[in-house]
């Protein structure tokens, strides 16, 4: 009784630290990118003050600091339109015979400008001709095609719009109080009108986008949280953003990255059973139960997560000494060091490398871990951490023999943080559909950043092309990954 007293109040301390930790501590592995660089903003910020104190204070300093500066600081961009300003003096004679000066060469300096964003008018005129013979014709070109009839955006301003509220994690209403201040009253109902109804255009391509990920072999899947106005209780509900994504350049594949994410009201297995019908492969997921509904039917693979492990035995060994979760994450860590070395390579050589030098150290893994398991507590977390790597062990151990197959969902984790921050500014979504709209724009979004596609160029041009009458059949070549090709000027 008194050995089952200890092991209770063992497992509750555990507990108590692992919620301190989480409430008081860091919340990941690594300090998250975003914050260091926020630290590194004010850290940067104090040190410029310093050196312009100095500045001020002693002109040598300023003038060596300057021509540092100048040798650092590379060449503006080529593309950037250039504004020339003449600095000449007023009297070309010689101050010492009244002689003319002549030009001997010139310094040229460049800096960056910016000129704020400006509204602008497109004034479109459609002239009438009438027959002084015919009284009753009246001849007019036909108004050309727009997203919003009888509104006053253009597509491009759609676009714009679009990509500040899912690129840049603008709100509509802080957008509205951003126009306000250039004297544009903009009402955030009608930019809600705009992405309203630019989500429906898009939506064709979203379905398709999906739809070529979906003919992958391998396929990377995760799930977050989409909070939604549920009018009839007075809150919100939860409904959830599925991702899928595609990334094969770690093994040099030809296929393009692509992400698709879909909405859907609940977290139900059905729905990456409805999701992923006719998807025949690899899927690549954390621990998420509703993907195993979808690996009993025969035609999917599940490869299991190694960050996802790592991180319960990280959890273990910082809230306290863990002499077993230490010597988990070492070995676990050799794994990495491993993959770090083979990225890049051909799926072959990752496979063989991965026999030769991964294999022993998992083969090495499980019976240690079983052995462990038998010695400690079954009720303490450390025996749930060993219990989920154990319980997955035949997903986990799938990339030693596939070298397509990553260690880790990391690809689709990263994928998940944009939609985590919007949901942090914008709070939840108004409805279902809202969510939806996440989804389609969002999307293609972010499947412009991996294949390094501006996002106002992509949509502002597809946008246009689908208003102007682009052909259904033809939708391939609206997928952000065909413009990757084009230079940039010609999507603009």
């Amino acid at each position: 009784m008194l050995l089952a007293e200890r092991a209770e109040n063992a497992w509750l301390r555990q507990i108590i630290k692992e919620l301190q930790r989480h409430r008081f501590g860091k919340k990941a592995e690594t300090l998250p990118k975003e914050q260091l660089l926020l630290a590194l903003e004010d850290v940067e910020q104090v040190e410029a003050e310093g050196l312009a104190r100095e500045e001020a204070a002693d002109e040598t300093k300023r003038e060596a600091r300057a021509r540092t500066r100048r040798t650092n600081r590379g060449s503006l961009p080529a593309h950037l339109p250039r504004i020339e300003r003449l600095v000449d003096i007023a009297d070309k004679t010689c101050p010492c015979c009244r002689g003319m000066l002549h030009v001997m060469g010139e310094d040229v300096s460049e800096r960056l400008d910016i000129i704020p964003a400006q509204f602008r008018v497109i004034v479109t005129r459609r002239p009438k001709y009438a027959c002084r013979a015919c009284e009753e014709v009246v001849v007019q070109a036909p108004a050309p095609p727009r997203l919003i009839e009888g509104g006053i955006p253009t597509e491009d301003t759609v676009a714009h719009v679009l990509v500040a509220k899912y690129a840049d994690h603008l709100p509509l209403y802080r957008q509205a109080q951003i126009y306000a201040r250039q004297g544009v009253p903009l009402d955030r109902s009608t930019l809600a009108d705009w992405v309203g109804k630019a989500a429906f255009l898009l939506k064709p391509v979203h379905e398709r986008l999906f739809e070529r990920l979906k003919a992958s072999e391998k396929l990377f899947a995760d799930e977050t949280t989409a909070p939604v106005l549920d009018p009839g209780r007075g809150r919100t509900k939860t409904g959830q953003l599925f991702a899928y994504a595609r990334d094969d350049r770690p093994w040099g594949g030809t296929e393009p990255p692509g992400v698709a994410y879909l909405y859907a009201p609940d977290r139900k297995a059905e729905q990456p059973l409805r999701h992923l019908a006719g998807f025949a492969g690899t899927l690549q997921v954390d621990g998420y139960a509703g993907y195993k509904a979808l690996a009993s039917r025969g035609e999917v693979s599940l490869a299991f997560c190694w960050a996802h492990v790592r991180r319960k035995f990280f959890e273990l060994a910082h809230a306290g000494p863990s002499p077993i979760a230490t010597e988990a994450l070492a070995r676990i860590a050799e794994l990495y060091r491993i993959e770090g070395e083979i990225r890049g390579r051909s799926a072959e050589e990752r496979r063989e490398l991965r026999q030769a030098r991964s294999l022993p150290i998992t083969s090495a893994l499980e019976p240690w871990l079983r052995e462990k398991l038998a010695l400690i507590s079954q009720k303490s977390k450390l025996a749930e951490a060993i219990r989920y790597i154990l319980s997955r062990w035949d997903g986990l151990c799938r990339f030693l023999d596939d070298g397509r197959i990553e260690i880790d969902s990391n690809v689709v984790e990263r994928a998940i943080r944009p939609l985590a921050l919007n949901r942090k500014n914008a709070l939840f979504a108004g409805s279902d559909g809202g969510g939806e709209h996440w989804a389609t724009i969002a999307s293609l979004v972010e499947t412009c950043k991996l294949n390094d596609i501006d996002p106002q160029a992509y949509l502002a041009d597809v946008i246009n092309r689908i208003v102007g009458g682009h052909p259904q059949s033809q939708i391939d070549e609206l997928l952000p990954w065909a413009y990757a090709a084009r230079p940039l000027k010609a999507v603009a």
